[in-house]
């Protein structure tokens, strides 16, 4: 799986790479489709992704892709069966509160400290501060995405910004190029989203 699949400006791209990228893109459409069968997908990509992290010194990023197949199996149970906390409906989209940003951004805050002081301490990444910071958004993100809260996609136009500047500086091509696609779905899905969020708020009671 790590021989070279093809070359990508004068880079090699193992099958490992193009594998996870080709599911990675098609979990990515189904979170913005709301399709279920995008957590699988997550389970399988993910592996691949911390497998193909790890043979690259990014301890990080290769510890939340396990993060990533562990919570799928719980963002998949959240998207068919999950409930909003005094209500029996399934899950819908929506909002955080002011006081729910202000922790998340605090939990985020808090977690790329102590995962770039981890990384730095106990490994030999060259890279901490980045790929602690990717790490932390990741985790944050895909918590918000498994329940649903439309505040997911910010924080993954956040972390794919960062993650095209950090993959293209370790010379993983094609993953640069697919977090650069990531971040244009990202858009696409905020706006998807919110166009849900307002046709459901005009839709009538019991319609």
């Amino acid at each position: 799986m790590l021989q070279t699949a093809f070359t990508l400006l004068d880079t090699a791209v193992s099958w490992l790479e193009l594998l996870a990228f080709v599911l990675a893109l098609a979990n990515i459409a189904c979170n913005v489709a709301e399709i279920h069968w995008g957590w699988p997908l997550t389970i399988v990509a993910s592996l691949l992704y911390a497998w193909l992290f790890y043979a690259s010194k990014l301890y990080g990023e290769a510890g939340v892709n396990l993060f990533f197949a562990l919570t799928a199996v719980w963002g998949w149970w959240q998207w068919l069966r999950g409930h909003r906390a005094g209500s029996h409906d399934l899950l819908a989209i929506e909002r955080l509160d002011s006081r729910a940003r202000l922790w998340c951004l605090a939990a985020y805050a808090i977690a790329w400290a102590g995962l770039a002081l981890l990384l730095r301490t106990v490994t030999d990444s060259d890279v901490p501060w980045a790929d602690g910071f990717v790490t932390a958004g990741s985790v944050i993100g895909t918590l918000l995405l498994g329940r649903k809260f439309i505040e997911n996609w910010p924080v993954w136009l956040l972390v794919n910004a960062a993650s095209i500047a950090l993959f293209a500086y370790k010379g993983l091509h094609l993953t640069t190029a697919l977090y650069a696609i990531f971040l244009v779905l990202a858009l696409w899905g905020w706006r998807a989203w919110q166009q849900r969020m307002d046709a459901s708020a005009r839709s009538p009671v019991g319609s």
